[in-house]
């Protein structure tokens, strides 16, 4: 036992710890040391804490399996908030031998070799910056030294119980989340941004946002998901849709509004689980200002019209259909190449989507008719975190980061996944089986 830190008591109910300071001429080292001193006797309560939650060496019985202790205990070092702790717990297996269970880690709910404070901070920081950048973090903020490598090994282990998402956890509603008497409208969005990987190049990561609205039309709360890059987009799509119906079990009220761009790729899935399709209205701007030209050469005049045709848009009825028409007899005019393109872009984009531009009905409900939750979420979700100068991902490294940081992202979240982790317990995963 370190001489900063001596322990006087221990109970059942309560541990005392002696803390000794050296004092310095420097403010600064006064700070160091006091950290210092606290973590010593931070790492002496936390050991102490720890052999509580282990068996007393008795026989248990684990899935139908009758298990012993081995005779002597077994010294295993964990990492904690306050440095690394060195306990002897037992370890248990069946007469027949097979798997090895370590009562304490499960009781203590031990994630990946350290505490679980100490796993909910380490992946909380690298879910908002690189590892190298974590191990930093924790010096200057914390006096603990540990390895970039350890810092995505504990980031692994949490990622990977969130995916994992034991039947006790699949319909717990946040702490964040609205009331269901709040919530007129949910807004459901997908969509890419890409990622450099290593042997691959540019690949694209899936973002899906779940968005909660009141019969006023106001934001209540958005829930992230995001996946690394994958052929068919099959694992995303299923996280999606676990969580679309975890929603619906408790909004089922709710009218489900799916919006997207003109892209056809997730207009099938979305159809599926929305009732009304809405076409981003900022895409179809875009689009109106691409064939302007084709109505009106001076600038100003185009000007005019441009923002006639999008203010008629949102509050005329049958806008997009009028829209559409006058596109159709510009065909008429003589145009120059380039122009005469961009207007039979825009006239195949209306005509493949007309049917999702009721904007001025939309609006009357108090509908959402922009993605820009999904599309800010590619730039908070991901880009922020996984785009910096140099950066380069694997696919298993891409997905581990993508999934705490949709979860950190969420508002409650967080807390509720830790909260329920302390309640149930590590959920056993292929990864760790095989380690």
């Amino acid at each position: 036992m370190s001489s900063q830190a001596r322990l006087l008591s221990n109970t059942v109910e309560e541990v005392t710890v002696q803390v000794t300071i050296r004092k310095s001429r420097s403010f600064l080292e006064c700070e160091e040391l006091i950290q210092d001193a606290l973590n010593e006797a931070g790492k002496v309560a936390t050991g102490l804490c720890l052999e509580d939650f282990d068996t007393d060496g008795s026989p248990i019985e684990v899935a139908g399996r009758k298990l012993t202790a081995k005779k002597e205990k077994v010294s295993k070092k964990y990492m904690s908030p306050y440095g690394p702790i060195e306990t002897a717990r037992y370890a248990y297996q069946g007469s027949e031998g097979g798997s090895v269970e370590i009562p304490l880690e499960h009781n203590a709910r031990i994630v990946a070799s350290s505490t679980p404070r100490f796993a909910r901070m380490v992946s909380f920081k690298y879910s908002g910056d690189k590892a190298g950048w974590t191990v930093k973090d924790l010096w200057e903020s914390h006096r603990l030294n540990v390895s970039r490598c350890y810092v995505q090994d504990i980031s692994e282990a949490v990622a990977d119980q969130v995916r994992l998402k034991d039947p006790y956890w699949k319909y717990a509603e946040t702490s964040d989340e609205p009331l269901p008497l709040q919530v007129s409208t949910v807004a459901i969005g997908i969509d890419g941004t890409c990622l450099l990987f290593c042997d691959e190049g540019q690949r694209q990561a899936m973002v899906g946002t779940i968005a909660f609205y009141d019969a006023s039309g106001e934001r209540l709360h958005t829930i992230y998901t995001a996946a690394a890059p994958e052929h068919g987009k099959e694992t995303f799509l299923a996280r999606m849709d676990e969580e679309i119906a975890r929603v619906k079990k408790r909004y089922g009220h709710a009218r489900y509004v799916g919006i997207s761009d003109g892209a056809g790729d997730y207009l099938k899935w979305l159809k599926k689980h929305t009732s009304t399709q809405a076409l981003d209205f900022w895409h179809v701007s875009e689009y109106i200002n691409l064939a302007a030209p084709a109505l009106h050469r001076l600038v100003e005049p185009r000007k005019r019209w441009i923002e006639a045709a999008c203010h008629d848009l949102k509050h005329k009825h049958g806008a997009a259909r009028d829209i559409l028409g006058k596109f159709k007899a510009a065909r008429a005019r003589k145009l120059g190449k380039q122009t005469r393109q961009d207007l039979e872009k825009t006239i195949t984009y209306f005509e493949n989507n007309l049917g999702r531009m009721n904007y001025a009905s939309y609006r009357k409900s108090h509908l959402p008719i922009g993605s820009g939750v999904t599309e800010a979420a590619c730039k908070t979700v991901v880009k922020q975190r996984m785009c910096g100068s140099g950066m380069t991902w694997k696919k298993s490294g891409a997905d581990d980061v993508l999934t705490l940081r949709a979860l950190a992202c969420t508002d409650g979240a967080w807390d509720t996944f830790w909260t329920r982790l302390d309640k149930y317990g590590v959920a056993k995963s292929k990864k760790s089986e095989t380690k």
